[in-house]
Parts: C-alpha cells; sequence; structure tokens
C-alpha cells in the first residue's frame, strides 16, 4: 500500500512539475492567444500616430495597425494609457505587449527592449512660424540664447535639444497643445519629427516645416516590443512585413500623412 501511495505521490509532483515547466516555456506568443488580448501601451498624445479623443477613444497610424495586429491574432486591444518618460518602465513592468505611437528607435532603448523591423525613416527638424523659417534653418541658428524651444517631456525631442542645442531656453510642455505655443508666439521653435512636423502643418495655418527632407538628425520609426521572447517579435515582424507588401499600411498612412509640399 505504501509503495502505491509513493508512487502515486510521484506522478502527482511529476505532473506539477510539468505543468508549471509547460507554464514557464509558454511563449509571448501563445499567451497572448491564450489571454485574447493585445496589451498596447501609448501616449495618445502625438499625432499623427496616436491620439485620445475627449470620448477616451484612440485614434492615428499606430492606433490603426495595432488594431490590424489585435485582428490578425483573433483577440481584442487593451489600450495601456502612458507617457513618453513611463513607455520604457512600463515595457520593462511587464504592462505591455507591444509599445505604439510614434516611437523613434534610439540605442538607449534598445539596451531595454526590442524594435520591430523599421515602419519608416523620419528625423528631427524644427518647427515654427512661417513668416520666421528664414531664421531658423540650421542648428547654428537654433542654438541661441534668446531663441526660446518648447518641447514635450521625456521623449527624443527633449533628448535632441539637450545634446545639439545647449544655449536656447527649453520650455517643456503637453503634446497636446505644444502647438499653440507657437502660434501664439510664446516659443519660437519645436524640434520634432519631419511626419508631426508636415501633419501639423496641414492642419494648423500659420506653421511650417522646416527642410522636411534634411534631417538634422537621422531616425527610424518602429514598434516596442518586450525582450522576453523572439517568438513574439518575429511574429510582429512578419505580420509588419505583409502589411506593406500588400499595402494595407500604405492605406492607413494614406489617411494621416500629408504630402510634403514641394521645396
Amino acid at each position: 500500500m505504501r509503495t502505491i501511495k509513493n508512487t502515486m505521490l510521484l506522478g502527482t509532483l511529476l505532473s506539477l512539475s510539468f505543468a508549471a515547466h509547460a507554464e514557464e516555456k509558454l511563449s509571448h506568443l501563445d499567451a497572448v492567444q491564450q489571454k485574447g488580448e493585445l496589451r498596447v501601451c501609448t501616449t495618445g498624445d502625438y499625432k499623427p500616430y496616436t491620439f485620445k479623443r475627449t470620448d477616451g477613444a484612440y485614434e492615428g497610424i499606430d492606433i490603426a495597425m495595432a488594431q490590424s495586429l489585435a485582428d490578425s491574432l483573433g483577440v481584442k486591444v487593451e489600450w495601456v494609457q502612458t507617457t513618453w518618460k513611463n513607455l520604457m518602465p512600463d515595457m520593462q513592468a511587464g504592462k505591455c505587449d507591444i509599445g505604439v505611437g510614434g516611437i523613434s528607435v534610439t540605442l538607449e532603448r534598445q539596451k531595454k527592449a526590442f524594435f520591430s523591423n523599421t515602419l519608416d525613416v523620419d528625423g528631427k527638424i524644427p518647427l515654427v512660424r512661417c513668416a520666421e523659417q528664414a531664421k531658423y534653418q540650421s542648428i547654428e541658428q537654433i542654438n541661441q540664447a534668446n531663441v526660446r524651444l518648447v518641447e514635450p517631456a521625456g521623449g527624443t525631442n527633449e533628448a535632441f535639444v539637450h545634446a545639439f542645442l545647449p544655449k536656447a531656453q527649453l520650455a517643456l510642455h503637453d503634446n497636446v497643445t505644444i502647438f499653440e505655443q507657437l502660434l501664439d508666439n510664446k516659443a519660437d521653435v519645436m524640434i520634432t519629427d519631419a511626419s508631426e512636423a508636415l501633419y501639423q502643418q496641414k492642419l494648423k495655418p500659420g506653421l511650417c516645416a522646416v527642410n522636411p527632407s534634411q534631417f538634422m538628425q537621422y531616425g527610424e520609426k518602429a514598434y516596442l516590443l518586450p525582450r522576453d521572447d523572439i517568438s513574439w517579435k518575429l511574429y510582429v515582424d512578419q505580420w509588419l512585413h505583409l502589411s506593406k507588401v500588400t499595402g494595407k499600411y500604405q492605406k492607413v498612412l494614406s489617411e494621416w500623412i500629408a504630402v510634403p509640399v514641394a521645396e
């Protein structure tokens, strides 16, 4: 009888060990499908990529693409509100399956997370009042003590200013009403990505993107992914590749991005 009990106990322990091992080995891709939910971290403050409307719904290029990714997996989207300052901590804390919203590729971010394959090339340029474009054509012209810069906190725009424009005055402002700071003459220049500058140029007469095809700093956009499992990155990369070759990605872009004005 004792032998039978010992055998049963051993079998139970082996079953528990196998179950724990199986759970431990569950890939991120399998986990998303098993939960039936894709947790998408986004700031909701960076048009045309991500914007949280007053009714609480999100819209933008990357919002549409995130929904497409969820559809490909047969799961629902769970939007996770974050900020540029908290995006990486939230990713490392396991709150996100993917981070979207015009995220720039940097080596510092690469040290802590995976990036998807590149979405687009998109470098830093000045956004200014149209009447003053000639004053802000170069880093040398902008890096002056009397120039008032305005940037959102915690992103690559602020980092660019600290690195290349230390002499200018810098004010940090929320990324939703920041463009009124320029229009109301409370700031002179915002350094941002060419895509955002061109979008705001179309949206707000009086603002102009300075030399949108001549970047002050080269940049790329991609999606941010947790660095816990390569299978998840491989799936996202393949989905993105197919979205591009079938024209789905370009269709989403065309609904938001203005055609650059010929110089």
